[in-house]
This record gives structure tokens, C-alpha cells and sequence, in this order.
């Protein structure tokens, strides 16, 4: 990851939710490094305890989590605070929940893989700034497999029915399913 240069305000705590503990360790010791006092947490009650107790002046919150949806915690989140910067991450990105996202007070969406600097930019961006497109979109396969691996996720991993809902053979998907993330 690249260094950026960027102006952080007095207040640096930043809330992290995302229910994959590998990731929300990583980002949050990427924010740490770049100056933010992190609180990552896990679920959606842990964040609407943050929320509630200590709320943070940003928040990166994942879409979908095991336990819920933090659309939620957004809504604590500007409950509590209502200058608090959200951010939301997904993997399974697509423009509904975008709007959705928009909508319940996010400042920005992004896509998993994200990176901690597109993170902060996206944080402490001006509101009239229209952002900067992605120096490494995913490409179209890419793409394409998320929204497969979406559908599998929804569908409880039935191939059979996932397969009826994108209109594939079972076997083609059965072989998608089985190799890796396009880049």
C-alpha cells in the first residue's frame, strides 16, 4: 500500500465492522499506521454498542455481515453522531445497495478488495469532490464470479439453485465454483 498525503482531523476515531477477522485486522492496523484510533469490532451488536457508548467521527462498515446488515449501524451511528463519515465495503457490490447505502447516510461505497489509502480518501473527502475512478478495477470476470458467489451465498450454496437463478447448467457452475477468483 501506498502513502498519501492526507490531512486528518482532530478527531481520528474511526469504527471498523467486518465479520472476516483476517481483513478487519489488517485494515485496522493499516488505519492505525496512517493515524486513526481504531475500534474493530465484528458483529452488528458489537458496532451499535460503539455506537451508542463512544461513537467514532468515521466508520467502515461491511454491507453484509453474519448477524445482520450494517445499513443498521449506520442509522445508530447518525443517531449517536450525526457528522460521523461512513464508508461502506462490500464484496457483493452492485447499485441497489449502493443507493441503499447513500441513502441510509453513507458518504461512499466501495468494493472489497479495498484499499486502506482509497478508504481515507474516501473518509475525508470534500463533499462537492466527485472521487477518482479506481486505479485497479476488477475486471469483468471478476466481476461476473462475485455476483456468481452472491447468488451461491443467497441461494445457501445449492448449485442446482443457483444455477436455475442465473440460468446456467448446473455443471457449468459447478465448474466456476470450483476455481479461483479471477484478478
Amino acid at each position: 500500500m501506498s502513502e498519501i498525503e492526507y490531512q486528518l482531523p482532530e478527531d481520528k476515531s474511526l469504527l471498523i465492522l467486518d465479520d472476516d477477522a483476517p481483513f478487519r485486522t489488517r485494515l485496522g492496523r493499516a488505519m492505525t499506521g496512517r493515524g486513526f484510533i481504531v475500534s474493530a469490532v465484528g458483529s452488528v451488536d458489537e458496532a451499535k454498542e460503539v455506537a451508542r457508548n463512544n461513537p467514532p467521527a468515521f466508520a467502515v462498515l461491511d454491507l453484509r455481515l453474519q448477524d445482520g446488515d450494517g445499513l443498521d449501524v449506520v442509522k445508530s451511528l447518525h443517531a449517536s453522531r450525526p457528522d460521523c463519515r461512513v464508508v461502506m465495503l462490500t464484496g457483493y457490490g452492485n447499485i441497489a445497495t449502493a443507493v441503499a447505502a447513500v441513502k441510509a447516510g453513507a458518504v461512499d461505497y466501495l468494493s472489497k478488495p479495498a484499499d486502506a489509502d482509497d478508504i481515507i480518501k474516501a473518509l475525508l473527502a470534500h463533499p462537492e469532490d466527485k472521487p477518482e475512478p479506481p486505479e485497479n478495477p476488477m475486471s469483468a470476470d471478476r466481476v461476473r464470479w462475485e455476483h456468481i458467489q452472491r447468488v451461491f451465498e443467497l441461494c445457501d450454496h445449492n448449485v442446482s439453485e443457483t444455477a436455475r437463478r442465473l440460468n446456467m447448467h448446473r455443471r457449468t457452475l459447478q465448474r466456476i465454483l470450483a476455481k479461483r477468483a479471477p484478478r
